[in-house]
């Protein structure tokens, strides 16, 4: 979308889509080389934010707030960025989503600069005319004024000689930016010495610059869509330290754990089980653009009081054992719950926290009736994967003038069919097919569209067969000439990478044996975790764990609930205020959060519990060690 300075700005022409950037330095000072890539790439996020914001507790309040923060950081929101991430439901952002905002979005570089550029030189000289520049600044998008266009001018014609070499003027510009970015860092890296000074030797959360009152034009939102360009010189930069708090309201806990053996919470299976009544379910924990997990849930009815054993665990799709599928390191879970007697709350059962390698079991007596089945990964070990370089994968290719799938293509396909075929009979039902549907297009498939799919296509007992989902994306291909766009949404909507592989997407399996009872299991919804999913953690953890009072600050609560393989934190708000909790794991080793983040900051509302963070061993064969800081500011 727009905006640049001549001295430390911004540049961007949206659709053209340029914004000046530099790649912020991955390794400073060889002082600094110790730092980890999560580390860099959050001390870089926070440099960006405060130099808009007082604190990175403050939020994202509007647009233009998201608009002016992201140029910071060097990347390019063209309109369509920002109301990817600022819909018309959206409120505020607060520093986290920023974080995850700039991990999906990559920055520009010189290449992309220059061919905005060429976009407006008419006659392909590699010169814009003083009047030309003129022209574009003063009549699109956010117009300038005429002072601030001479200034622009009389920074970018280097030469003087009335013309703006644009190759010229981008090497200027992006050197410019990189000074910029790292005397935000540096700055940064400054007060936190300074702080730590004052508080110790450990690493301060809530240290922030404060933003000068006079950045209003440091970057500026054009409406333009074919040529927003629009450089703001401004080179200040904030320097005035946050205003003096009171008093800081903490608590610290670290847990030393041992290698993992599952000695103690080893799933041991009766060893009649084999002649009980049995039923079982594929699923899939999908990885949202958000950071969110989406999975399939289920039903099941037991018809009479008896002794269940049930399990979860992620589905090896590799023909070849000693090859195994990249997620089976992911962790799993199920909570059981059902209605608490007439009313329409739902009760936490129980939870699979038995194992034997990757697989969870319980095992125990479930009286007759309705459950609800909860899966559920901490996301710990399913994160977003930063795109690569990599040459994209062919889908399609011609075969004597028609069109076919490659056989990598096919092979995503299968395993996709695999996920999808959720009661593993090697057909697709109207239900599966519809989850399928829902997941990679969001609508569903109508009874009339699913009989001209039967006529179409290969079927068997009136429901899909592999040929006939090969056949069915085959059709989709050829409908758009061979085009692969929409090819590419389904899979990358089933959690592949440009080059087919499955990243971002975990398909798990249910089992569950029953004693003395007959037993029906059904899959019923395809959604995210959400209020019922936080609220059932929550209410485990609080039952079992161990709660500590936030000192000098009673109304918060931590609640600390660990098992041999994870630890979860819950922070309790009793207060009739919202509470922002800074979070610290810098000190833990050897171990993973869900947030993905070292240092985070979580939101409390007034009167309520929400799942601070879930954490696990990287190595599971080594010693690892939580340790963790919440604080607030009172």
């Amino acid at each position: 979308m727009v905006t640049a300075k001549a001295q430390a700005a911004r540049m961007s022409i949206q659709q053209g889509s340029i914004t000046a950037t530099s790649s912020v330095p991955r390794q400073a000072e060889s002082g600094r080389s110790q730092c980890t890539e999560d580390e860099i790439f959050y001390r870089n996020c926070r440099a960006a934010y405060l130099t808009v914001f007082r604190t990175s507790l403050e939020n994202i309040t509007s647009k233009d707030q998201l608009c002016l923060v992201l140029q910071q950081a060097g990347r390019n929101p063209s309109r369509k960025m920002l109301e990817k991430y600022w819909t018309q439901h959206t409120k505020k952002l607060n520093f986290d989503d920023f974080c995850e905002i700039l991990k999906n979005e990559k920055r520009t570089g010189k290449s992309e600069l220059l061919k905005a550029f060429k976009k407006l030189d008419l006659n392909s000289d590699g010169y814009l005319t003083h009047e030309e520049l003129y022209k574009v600044l003063t009549t699109n998008g956010e117009r300038m004024t005429h002072e601030e266009v001479k200034m622009i001018i009389s920074e970018a014609d280097i030469n003087k000689d009335g013309k703006l070499d644009y190759t010229e003027f981008c090497k200027l510009f992006l050197a410019t930016v990189e000074t910029s970015q790292k005397t935000a860092v540096a700055r940064l890296e400054a007060m936190t010495k300074m702080k730590q000074q004052q508080f110790g030797s450990s690493t301060v959360a809530s240290l922030e610059l404060c933003s000068s009152p006079s950045s209003k034009s440091l970057l500026a939102t054009s409406q333009n869509p074919e040529t927003d360009l629009i450089p703001k010189v401004d080179s200040r930069l904030p320097s005035r330290m946050s205003s003096a708090r009171s008093r800081r309201a903490s608590i610290s806990s670290t847990i030393t754990m041992g290698p993992i053996t599952t000695k103690g919470l080893k799933l041991t299976e009766p060893k009649a089980m084999k002649n009980w009544q049995h039923t079982w379910s594929k699923g899939c924990f999908f990885l949202e653009e958000d950071g969110g997990i989406v999975s399939h849930r289920y039903r099941l009815e037991l018809h009479q009081t008896t002794n269940v054993c049930l399990t979860i665990r992620p589905l090896n799709l590799s023909e070849s054992e000693e090859k195994q599928s990249s997620w089976m390191n992911v962790d799993t879970s199920l909570f059981v719950l059902r209605n608490n007697g007439d009313s329409e709350v739902l009760e936490v059962v129980c939870v699979t926290e038995l194992r034997e390698k990757e697989k969870f079991g319980w095992k125990g007596e479930l009286r007759s009736g309705v459950y609800h089945l909860l899966p559920f990964t901490t996301g710990c070990r399913l994160r977003k994967r930063r795109k690569s370089k990599t040459r994209e994968a062919k889908l399609v290719h011609r075969e004597d003038g028609n069109l076919a799938l490659t056989k990598e293509f096919r092979a995503a396909l299968s395993d996709i069919f695999e996920i999808i075929d959720l009661d593993g009979n090697g057909l697709l039902s109207f239900d599966e097919y519809n989850f399928f549907e829902l997941r990679t297009s969001g609508e569903k498939c109508d009874r009339e569209a699913w009989v001209v799919c039967q006529e179409n296509f290969d079927t068997k007992k009136n429901e899909l067969t592999r040929q006939g989902f090969m056949d069915l994306n085959l059709m989709e291909a050829n409908d758009r000439e061979g085009d692969p766009k929409d090819l590419w949404v389904t899979l990358e909507s089933m959690g592949y990478s440009k080059t087919l592989e499955m990243h971002e997407a975990c398909p798990f399996a249910i089992s569950i044996y029953a004693e003395d009872s007959k037993l029906n299991l059904t899959p019923i919804s395809l959604e995210a975790g959400g209020n019922l999913l936080n609220s059932v953690i929550c209410k485990s953890v609080i039952s079992k764990g161990e709660a500590k009072a936030m000192k000098n600050y009673s109304n918060l609560v931590i609640h600390i609930y660990k098992t041999e393989t994870r630890i979860t934190s819950v922070i309790e708000n009793k207060s009739e205020t919202r509470v922002i909790v800074h979070v610290n794991n810098e000190q833990s080793k050897n171990s993973v959060s869900s947030r993905g983040l070292s240092i985070f900051a979580v939101e409390v509302a007034p009167k309520t519990t929400t799942v601070c963070q879930h954490v696990m061993p990287i190595n599971e064969k080594l010693e690892w060690i939580y340790s963790c800081t919440e604080s607030i500011v009172t």
